[in-house]
């Protein structure tokens, strides 16, 4: 898979990290990370810079986004079962990680739209709920886009660090994904944390 994603990279540059991004999005099977560290070493060899890598990357997750976003809202659950029982297998998205999805935004809400994208599967299937649901559209794209955007920030990041031993980073899999969780997590929550001081010395300040 990676060989045909890194010709697709060298002919369309920036449009094909989008693209690519995109697909993983509705089809959750293409790794998300070989993608964003592929991006990463063509930043190391400069043929595009950091910066427009992340945007083109984040670009196309919230495309991707949208595509199971407008399907979660034009579809009818009943008939979203029908369906994914029929393409869901060709798209990687199982009725039970949809099922999933549900439950978590039924409990969580904004919170999944934003942390699940940090998730793989669950980055995609989180989108149909919110669909479902009637998230609104600028919600749900201004979430997606920060979620994405840390995220990708991260795993570009590393590949560009790495160059061209980016694909090493593959085999680390799953502990070096739960190390981007955490610190992406922990990122988000310093930001928080500082928002909301902020805002308590503002007020005092007022007061």
């Amino acid at each position: 898979m990676i060989d045909w994603a890194a010709d697709i990279i060298d002919a369309v540059g920036l449009v094909g990290v989008a693209v690519l991004v995109a697909l993983e999005n509705v089809f959750p099977p293409i790794p998300s990370e070989l993608i964003l560290l592929l991006t990463g070493f063509n930043v190391s060899e400069g043929r595009f810079d950091f910066v427009s890598g992340v945007i083109a990357a984040t670009i196309g997750s919230v495309v991707g986004a949208y595509f199971l976003y407008a399907l979660g809202r034009l579809v009818h659950e009943d008939r979203l079962e029908t369906l994914l029982a029929g393409v869901g297998k060709y798209l990687g998205l199982k009725k039970t990680d949809v099922h999933k999805g549900f439950r978590w935004f039924e409990r969580h809400g904004r919170a999944v739209v934003l942390f699940g994208r940090l998730i793989p599967v669950v980055r995609s299937v989180v989108s149909i709920p919110a669909g479902a649901e009637k998230m609104p559209l600028s919600r749900f794209t201004l979430l997606t886009a920060a979620g994405s955007l840390a995220w990708n920030t991260v795993w570009v990041a590393i590949g560009w660090g790495l160059g061209d031993q980016w694909e090493r980073a593959g085999k680390w899999g799953d502990y070096l994904q739960y190390g981007v969780v955490a610190v992406v997590i922990g990122g988000l929550a310093v930001i928080v944390v500082r928002a909301r001081r902020n805002n308590r010395h503002a007020r005092a300040s007022r007061g």
